[in-house]
């Protein structure tokens, strides 16, 4: 086994509560911390405090959106965290989606596509010292220079699904966060990028209890999957009839109802549930294949969430 990532913060529990932990996923098996960023902490702090309670684990954003924070701003941000980790940073950017961006921060969400490539490459300038005045399609910047440029070249990723995205990610990029696909989607996505790193965040569910995980996986799903760019990924993976009668119902207003109509097969795909061996042994199947970091999302179950992330370490 290669990378084996975990999703921190878990669910639920205070960010300072995951010192004793971080401390110990490097001997567990674990080489990679990922955030996330959403409505609940943002990408960058518990990654500042992962970086001083452990000096082995990779650590990651996956991902800061880039209309949120000014492209100086991310740049700043990434050097700081570079500098504090000891040069063990990766940087996962993304456009997110017009809830998170238009609704939550104010932020017209216009040409995902290029305002990610203009970031993108922005920063690649940025974080090698170099003083950038560009004109970017989608924003200007006129001499800004970092003060504190990484000691350590630092890596960028992007949230990547579809094809656009995902050749830009193996062409400018050092590869592409990808999320809610199956393990046998993943061969279409990596023929699609080509070179570079692959990491994939993975929900899992450690329950024997089926229905209970069905149920929770329903409600992600029919949340997550009828947002634009998610609902185009699966009809490029070929989920698009499958899925027609959960947005048929989510359009309607019928919120309950479009979650009742995702088909178990749907749900088992992109839900990893069941004991901790088979869970385990369900993200290695992505890894074999062909993702190179597979980032478990540990989904709250009712037991203890450390002992289930200790559970399913590939070492256990």
């Amino acid at each position: 086994m290669g990378r084996w990532g975990i999703t921190l913060p878990l669910t639920g529990v205070p960010v300072l509560d995951h010192r004793a932990l971080v401390g110990e996923l490097a001997d567990l098996g674990y080489t990679d911390v990922w955030s996330a960023e959403t409505a609940g902490t943002d990408a960058f702090t518990p990654l500042a405090l992962a970086a001083q309670w452990s000096d082995r684990v990779r650590l990651g954003t996956a991902i800061a959106p880039v209309y949120t924070r000014g492209p100086a701003t991310l740049a700043m941000t990434a050097a700081s965290l570079a500098e504090v980790s000891g040069g063990r940073f990766v940087l996962g950017i993304g456009s997110s989606s017009p809830v998170i961006v238009e609704k939550w921060n104010g932020v017209a969400f216009t040409e995902p596509f290029k305002r990610t490539r203009d970031t993108l490459r922005f920063l690649k300038a940025a974080l090698a010292g170099e003083k950038v005045s560009e004109e970017y399609e989608t924003f200007s910047v006129r001499g800004f220079r970092l003060e504190r440029v990484p000691e350590h070249r630092v890596p960028i990723m992007l949230a990547a699904l579809r094809p656009g995205m995902l050749r830009l990610a193996g062409r400018e990029a050092d590869g592409a966060i990808t999320n809610w696909l199956g393990a046998d989607d993943v061969p279409k996505v990596r023929a699609e990028m080509g070179a570079g790193e692959l990491a994939a965040r993975i929900f899992v569910c450690p329950t024997e209890d089926a229905d209970a995980a069905r149920a929770l996986g329903r409600m992600l799903i029919s949340t997550y999957l009828t947002v634009p760019a998610y609902a185009a990924f699966h009809d490029w993976l070929g989920r698009g009839e499958a899925l027609r009668p959960m947005h048929e119902a989510w359009a309607a207003g019928d919120r309950r109802g479009a979650g009742a109509l995702i088909p178990d097969e749907v749900v088992d795909a992109l839900i990893v549930h069941g004991s901790v061996d088979e869970c385990r042994a369900r993200v290695a199947k992505y890894a074999s294949n062909g993702v190179d970091t597979p980032v478990i999302a540990v989904l709250p179950t009712g037991a203890d969430q450390f002992d289930l992330v200790r559970a399913l370490a590939p070492g256990a």
